[in-house]
């Protein structure tokens, strides 16, 4: 049985469209439209929730009702909310455009971007038990939280926890420079990046974290040191929006119980499978399938 894990990072609001034909710019594009939660830390943290690993997640949310029913939807999911709600500030939203295994993303940090260490101490002290923390590197990519987050791995580190990182999103990582990050991130136990992100960063991985795992979609995903490689889990393509959150959920109830690296790859494949089979980033029980095309694609982003 994996120990409690701690997830630090963003909570959202999606604005999900999922659309068919290209995207008619100037005019009318016919899509299926949800507004779910979304957020890479909260949808990590409903995934390994959803396979009965103990989590808690630590975010700021705004004080308006989307807030609330992130909050709620979470919980109701299972998950320990180390949430804050900032009664001045706005819920994030993203806007997700999702076509043919790819997702674009218009993205408005809202609340998020108020995280702070207090927050980290808060819900380091509210869960002795825990065993691993996990940090979205969202946080890192946004100056106004990188210090929580910088701080979130420390504390971490000082209290006897193993860590991961998720890269999070190439363009963002791009702007900021891959030097940089592996700075932010230095001495992390696991980095997971997918392809993109990795050909953002140094070659020189291991200097800075003791394992890389890179998420490359329907191509499987790779431990880098030693080279171990898992295809990707057959699956029917809805909707990609998420699967690399599952990803890293499967991978680390394997991981953080002890499994080996190959073993805790496949779990990841298999609970990013899931992901693409559904609409929208997070575990959904009684979720309707839309009309998709056969595609080994269990990882997604």
């Amino acid at each position: 049985m994996t120990g409690r894990v701690i997830v630090v990072g963003d909570v959202v609001t999606d604005v999900l469209a999922i659309y068919a034909d290209p995207l008619a710019v100037g005019t009318d594009t016919g899509a299926r439209i949800e507004v779910t939660g979304g957020g890479s830390a909260a949808n990590t943290a409903a995934w390994l929730a959803s396979i009965g690993v103990p989590v808690t997640l630590v975010a700021v949310v705004g004080g308006d009702g989307p807030g609330g029913d992130r909050i709620e939807e979470l919980a109701l999911g299972g998950v320990d909310c180390a949430v804050r709600r900032a009664p001045d500030d706005a819920t994030g939203t993203v806007m997700v455009l999702s076509r043919a295994g790819e997702r674009s993303m218009l993205s408005d940090r809202g609340a998020n971007r108020l995280l702070s260490s207090q927050d980290v101490d808060a819900a380091l002290a509210g869960a002795p038990e825990a065993v691993h923390l996990h940090l979205s590197g969202y946080v890192l990519l946004d100056e106004a939280s990188r210090q929580a987050g910088r701080y979130a791995l420390r504390a971490a580190h000082e209290r006897g926890l193993t860590t991961s990182v998720d890269a999070a999103s190439a363009g963002p990582l791009r702007r900021m420079g891959g030097d940089a990050f592996l700075a932010w991130v230095r001495g992390a136990d696991v980095l997971l990046a997918n392809a993109d992100e990795a050909a953002v960063l140094p070659a020189a991985l291991a200097d800075h974290v003791r394992h890389t795992v890179i998420k490359r979609g329907a191509e499987g995903a790779v431990w880098a040191d030693p080279h171990i490689e898992v295809p990707a889990e057959p699956a029917e393509v809805v909707d990609v929006t998420g699967a690399g959150d599952a990803f890293a959920a499967g991978f680390l109830a394997a991981w953080c119980s002890g499994a080996s690296p190959e073993e805790a790859l496949r779990s990841g494949t298999r609970l990013g499978a899931r992901a693409v089979g559904i609409a929208g980033a997070r575990p959904v029980p009684a979720a309707v399938s839309l009309v998709g095309v056969d595609h080994p694609g269990g990882l997604g982003g």
